[in-house]
């Protein structure tokens, strides 16, 4: 991809993350192409529909969030805070969560990477040692949903913290 069309692309993503955390889904693209500053026909030319921009915006949202997952002394805080970011991603979406599916070696890697950070807090003696990565994954989706329903996010995220803490110190 030449320069050009790459740093339009950059552009166009930046501006449907934005509009697309701020309107929702319903936003039109001749808004986002006019945000980015480009034309229209730059925005189709690299995402043929609105489902396609969405889609690109979910995914690297989804890898920044996951190579934001940098180890540090405490594993404990690093799983909780990563689990805090799911949360904020998920309130930034306005309930468009169901919108469209985030891709199976996308959230593989994103599975992998919550049970790698999961292992670390069980090993530190951070977290219960009996939760797994599916009852983590099961409990986090419980909560979006819930956020999606009208539940406060900060409470709903300090029940599911405080439900993983383990009860032995490190």
């Amino acid at each position: 991809m030449r320069a050009d069309a790459a740093r339009n692309r950059e552009k166009v993503l930046v501006a449907a993350r934005e509009l697309f955390a701020e309107q929702g889904f319903d936003v039109p693209l001749d808004e986002i192409a006019a945000k980015a500053g480009v034309g229209p026909g730059t925005v189709y030319r690299h995402f043929p529909t609105k489902q396609a921009l969405f889609q690109a915006v979910t995914e690297a949202r989804v890898s920044a969030m996951i190579a934001s997952a940098e180890p540090s002394a405490d594993a404990g805080a690093d799983l909780f805070a990563f689990l805090g970011k799911m949360a904020d991603e998920a309130t930034a979406k306005r309930d468009m969560s169901d919108a469209i599916a985030v891709p199976s070696e996308l959230r593989d890697s994103l599975h992998a990477t919550l049970g790698g950070l999961l292992a670390r807090a069980q090993e530190a003696g951070a977290v219960r040692a009996d939760i797994t990565t599916r009852d983590l994954v099961a409990l986090m989706k419980g909560m979006l949903q819930s956020m999606h329903e009208g539940a406060n996010p900060a409470v709903l995220l300090e029940i599911v913290l405080s439900g993983l803490q383990s009860s032995r110190k490190p």
